[in-house]
């Protein structure tokens, strides 16, 4: 995979979409560095969400806010919050104020399977809660039939 993503990054600098280079160049970028990070140990997985913590918080710009929701939102991690990663890329997802280009794609199309990942788990949640309600009527029914005489 880290070869995989250093030879996406080294083909950033092959002319990508016309006068979109350098945004190109950066999707791709984030795309090399998501599959680099999947493959780090845990503890240097930790260190890079705290490294892009840092950045953002000293630059909101929109490469730093999607690099951090990469991050966020990688399964597996013991740092996955999706919540969060959505919440950094709904802006860029939504689109207001900010100009069409890769980067904003790229947001969008994170954004989309992050959301569809916290409907998912909300469903889940659901069924769950249904299912501990229904084995809760399961059991006073049957304490019910115990209760009563043969």
């Amino acid at each position: 995979m880290l070869l995989a993503a250093l030879v996406l990054v080294g083909c950033s600098d092959l002319p990508l979409l016309g006068g979109e280079n350098a945004e190109s160049r950066q999707v791709i970028e984030l795309i090399g560095y998501a599959q680099a990070a999947a493959a780090l140990p845990a503890e240097e997985q930790q260190r890079e969400l705290n490294a892009s913590n840092q950045v953002f918080s000293r630059n909101r710009g929109i490469f730093w806010r999607v690099k951090l929701a990469v991050l966020l939102s990688l399964p597996g991690t013991a740092f996955n919050d999706d919540a969060r990663a959505a919440s950094l890329l709904e802006p860029l997802a939504s689109a207001n104020g900010i100009p069409p280009g890769p980067m904003r794609q790229f947001a969008g199309l994170l954004y989309t399977q992050v959301n569809e990942r916290l409907r998912e788990q909300r469903r889940t949640a659901q069924l769950k809660e249904q299912l501990d309600a229904l084995k809760a009527i399961e059991r006073t029914i049957i304490q019910r039939g115990e209760g009563r005489p043969k």
